[in-house]
């Protein structure tokens, strides 16, 4: 590819050639009409004009071969331009999906800039029918956040006196029953479902990612067994030996940055290896000051690009893409790798059963699978394990897993 504002130089290129322009140069080209957006400073709030073209809703309306500004509407959505502007937080803090004009037009649940892509080819196949466009495939990538290592195992006395007197306050003689009997070796932990996580990686031939929450010091937020202990240390190691694995940031450290990299540097000791990936715990994070602290705690890949509140499509794209630090005015080096689905967001806040959870994962592949993207989930080992609270969720994870290796 070959950048010019050179018109000499642009005529006389044999191939595909885009203009961005005010104006087109000749009928031998694609022209997309340059709405402003691009060439402006600073930031502002945006006058956006929702239409329609080629059944998708579409906005910076200008003229050319696709009566939009592809670029613009792009950069407005993949800079997450909107979360720069004044805007009403969530009870965590964060970016209400709300606010979003995905949400507010009805295409969060759309990898928009990826069926835009689409539509695209089939403009330029027309003008320029021998062009061979790079074969592209579908990717399917299984997340987890391993924040809640177990349910009652290696807790610690304290803690887990706190619970039987919780459950006995409740009247719950289940949870006693079955606390004792975890406790004691009788029974497996609820939420110790590693093997057969392990079990459907390898019959699928499937390279997760793990995420390890390590703070120091549990809090409200923070309830993970402490990186101290040697149990929570085995299991991590076990993990960085066979897949790969990244950091939860904790809570505590979106109040106390310098925590994020004493949690970069634990996990290192521990695994002996290089961190580089994250996903905030809660996706609690604002912009752009919670990027640029990953950036430099030595952090290359971020996977928290989405939301905590509502599973969709945050940046409104299905494939990785590096975050611009538009308050800056720069490119960075953090590869950001979107997610659409999060077993907690269908379970807390959707309120979906398992089945409805089974059928937005087949909505969100069959939408991906169109436009040959890559589709991120998260899950969370509490919800394939054995508690009763999550009953169903990893049965259609499985079935889920099933249905899209036949295809």
């Amino acid at each position: 590819m070959q950048l010019t504002n050179d018109k000499e130089v642009f005529q006389s290129y044999e191939g595909l050639r885009f203009s961005y322009s005010k104006m087109p140069f000749n009928d031998n080209e694609i022209w997309i009409e340059d709405s402003g957006l691009l060439f402006e400073n600073g930031i502002r709030s945006q006058a956006l004009d929702i239409f329609k073209w080629n059944h998708y809703p579409v906005f910076f309306r200008s003229g050319g071969d696709l009566s939009f500004d592809i670029l613009a509407a792009s950069f407005y959505l993949l800079s997450r331009y909107e979360e720069y502007l004044p805007y009403k937080t969530d009870m965590y803090g964060r970016y209400g999906h709300e606010n979003s004009i995905a949400y507010k037009e009805g295409f969060l649940d759309l990898p928009l800039i990826n069926l835009w892509i689409k539509e695209l080819k089939k403009i330029i196949q027309q003008k320029f029918p021998h062009h061979i466009f790079p074969d592209t495939t579908f990717h399917f990538l299984p997340t987890y956040d391993i924040d809640i290592a177990w349910s009652f195992k290696n807790k610690g006395l304290l803690r887990n006196a706190g619970g039987f007197a919780r459950s006995f306050l409740k009247g719950d003689t289940g949870s006693i029953q079955e606390r004792f009997s975890v406790l004691r070796g009788k029974k497996k932990d609820p939420f110790d479902a590693y093997d057969w996580m392990d079990e459907l990686h390898a019959k699928y031939k499937l390279n997760p990612v793990y995420f390890f929450l390590v703070a120091s010091a549990n809090g409200k937020q923070d309830k993970n067994i402490l990186p101290s202990v040697k149990e929570m240390q085995g299991l991590i190691r076990q993990h960085s030996n066979r897949y790969n694995i990244g950091v939860h940031p904790s809570w505590q450290s979106g109040d106390a940055p310098s925590l994020l990299v004493k949690e970069v540097e634990c996990l290192e000791k521990i695994t002996a290896q290089k961190i580089n990936s994250s996903r905030q715990h809660f996706i609690r994070f604002v912009l752009p000051n919670g990027y640029r602290l990953l950036l430099n705690a030595g952090i290359e890949k971020d996977y928290s690009m989405g939301y905590g509140s509502i599973n969709g499509f945050r940046a409104s794209v299905a494939s990785p893409f590096f975050w611009y630090d538009l308050e800056r005015e720069q490119t960075t080096s953090l590869l950001l790798h979107p997610f659409c689905f999060m077993d907690a967001n269908s379970f807390y806040e959707q309120k979906y059963s398992p089945q409805q959870g089974l059928q937005e994962l087949q909505r969100f592949y069959k939408v991906i699978k169109q436009v040959d993207g890559t589709m991120i989930t998260i899950w969370h080992n509490a919800f394939l394990g054995d508690d009763k609270m999550f009953a169903g969720w990893k049965e259609i994870y499985a079935e889920w897993l099933s249905e899209i290796s036949m295809k």
